[in-house]
């Protein structure tokens, strides 16, 4: 097996795993019960399953052209997703959707 052919195979394994993960993050956000739980699963599996994808990508396409735009795409995913994610729990917390029994602590809460 050549240099390319492992490429190949890595970019399969990697495209099948951020597959998986991607389709784990989605039945997360339909399973869980609440809107902090979902937050973490937006958050976690997806953006490593989109990186996992981006890797894959990259060593199948294997152009510069290609991987500068697949580079960008992946600084822009791991800028973003925790940011959503901080506005997510923000406007659940200020709306009072959430159970406060679920929380640990509540750094929040008036005194």
């Amino acid at each position: 097996m050549n240099v390319a052919g492992l490429a190949d195979l890595l970019a399969s394994a990697c495209l099948l795993a951020g597959a998986l993960l991607s389709v784990a993050a989605g039945i997360g956000v339909l399973r869980l019960p609440n809107a902090l739980d979902r937050m973490h699963t937006v958050t976690k599996p997806q953006v490593l399953g989109v990186l996992l994808i981006l890797l894959g990508l990259a060593l199948r396409l294997r152009s510069p052209t290609h991987l500068g735009m697949i580079l960008l795409v992946g600084l822009f995913q791991v800028a973003t997703a925790p940011v959503t994610a901080q506005m997510i729990g923000r406007a659940v917390y200020r709306s009072g959707r959430f159970d406060r029994d679920l929380l640990d602590v509540d750094e929040l809460a008036d005194e």
